[in-house]
């Protein structure tokens, strides 16, 4: 079967600190040239460093194929999907496609924001390439998907970065392309719109159409795509199965993975309600760079800021095991908050997990029914085996471990 898209030694390298060409200003432009020779004494245009934000990658996709793309922050994934979407150009290289394509990569990508919500519609199929008569007639379709109907005829440039990012994915989705590129913007919306995504792009792909999907949220990956690349520091270093993928991709990043911190509240997980300052998992009893064992107990704490005014607020956590099966959910007490840092922690027992790999899901709830924070995949920890008694060292049963009191005892 032919490729519908190929990548040849794609290569991509920035300049740390260069400005790309834009427009100026007259007065931007006459303190360009005065500093100019300063700069050529300075040697500075000849120091400046490199980096490569893909380098050598190459690989097919098959018409119909979805296929995850992973890797931590920074291993170049958005900058392969924009090098594929065109909106930047390859260093080295080349890139082939041989469909319509539609991206999904940043928020209001594609949007005039002086143009209301109905006219974007229009605008973006006027781009995918397609007459008035195909967009009229997946046009309902979309407002529905969307659930915006009552802001339709509001210039989108009003809309919240949940409603930009239900119209982006109704309309990438809905209008019909053959390759379609969807990178980490799902985490903007609410879990119930994420979820029906999530069924959509599952929908497109049974349709015949070829999806490149870029997450974090490996659940998400592993039920989509057959097939996963994993990109480090630019590189492809692992491809094929996803579930092999994945698995071989959180065992690599759990030592690094036990804590969270963002210092910024503006790029911290979150929106205008509340944002996510830190979380972590902390082995209690031992030296933390012993094994965490199943009898060894867990500390997690996690902390956010909060910027509503007396909003009653919880914790939620959940805790899933490397087969994306939830484990438990606990809460904290919902109670009223006053603006600040909020702080909380609680215990995971020994004797209660299995030998397994887990990650952390985190969300803030309000009046204990709107999760105004979602976040998978924030934390990834390994719970392995401890000396048994007896000789069977086989995989343990179930996907809880527990320890109970048993009472034994021979009757007379």
């Amino acid at each position: 079967m032919n490729s519908i898209v190929r990548v040849e030694n794609l290569c991509k390298q920035y300049r740390l600190g260069a400005r790309g060409p834009a427009y100026e200003t007259l007065r931007e432009s006459i303190v360009g040239a005065v500093r100019a020779p300063f700069k050529r004494l300075s040697g500075a245009n000849g120091t400046r460093e490199t980096i490569w934000a893909l380098k050598d990658v190459s690989f097919e996709v098959a018409p119909g194929e979805v296929v995850g793309i992973i890797g931590s922050n920074g291993a170049g994934k958005s900058t392969l999907l924009k090098t594929l979407s065109r909106i930047t150009e390859p260093t080295k290289g080349k890139v082939e496609l041989y469909g319509r394509l539609a991206s999904l990569l940043e928020v209001g990508t594609g949007f005039h924001p002086e143009l209301t919500g109905r006219e974007n519609i229009y605008l973006n199929g006027a781009i995918l390439g397609m007459r008035k008569a195909e967009i009229d007639r997946k046009f309902d379709e979309i407002i529905v998907f969307a659930e915006l109907e009552k802001f339709l005829d509001t210039p989108v440039k009003h809309y919240s970065s949940g409603m930009y990012m239900r119209l982006a994915f109704a309309v990438a989705s809905h209008l019909e392309p053959e390759i379609l590129l969807v990178d980490e913007v799902l985490a903007v919306g609410d879990a119930a719109f994420q979820k029906k995504c999530l069924g959509k792009m599952g929908e497109v792909a049974k349709h015949g159409r070829t999806v490149l999907f870029v997450s974090h949220n490996l659940t998400a990956v592993k039920s989509l795509c057959r097939r996963t690349l994993r990109l480090d520091k630019g590189v492809i270093v692992d491809s094929g199965d996803t579930d092999q993928v994945v698995l071989k991709y959180i065992q690599n990043e759990t030592q690094t993975r036990m804590q969270r911190h963002w210092d910024d509240p503006q790029t911290a997980p979150g929106g205008s309600d509340v944002r996510l300052h830190r979380l972590s998992i902390t082995p209690l009893g031992q030296n933390v760079d012993q094994p965490i064992t199943v009898q060894t107990p867990l500390r997690l704490e996690a902390a956010f800021w909060n910027y509503l005014p007396d909003a009653v607020l919880n914790f939620s956590i959940v805790i899933y095991n490397i087969e994306g099966v939830a484990i438990f959910n606990t809460g904290s007490v919902a109670r009223s908050f006053p603006r600040g840092l909020v702080c909380g922690s609680f215990v995971i027992p020994g004797d209660f997990l299995n030998d397994d790999t887990y990650t952390v899901r985190v969300l803030i709830v309000k009046d204990t029914s709107v999760a105004l924070l979602d976040v998978s995949d924030v934390l990834m920890f390994e719970v392995r085996d401890s000396d048994r008694q007896g000789n069977w060292y086989g995989k343990w049963i179930g996907t809880v471990r527990p320890k109970f009191d048993w009472q034994v005892s021979v009757e007379e």
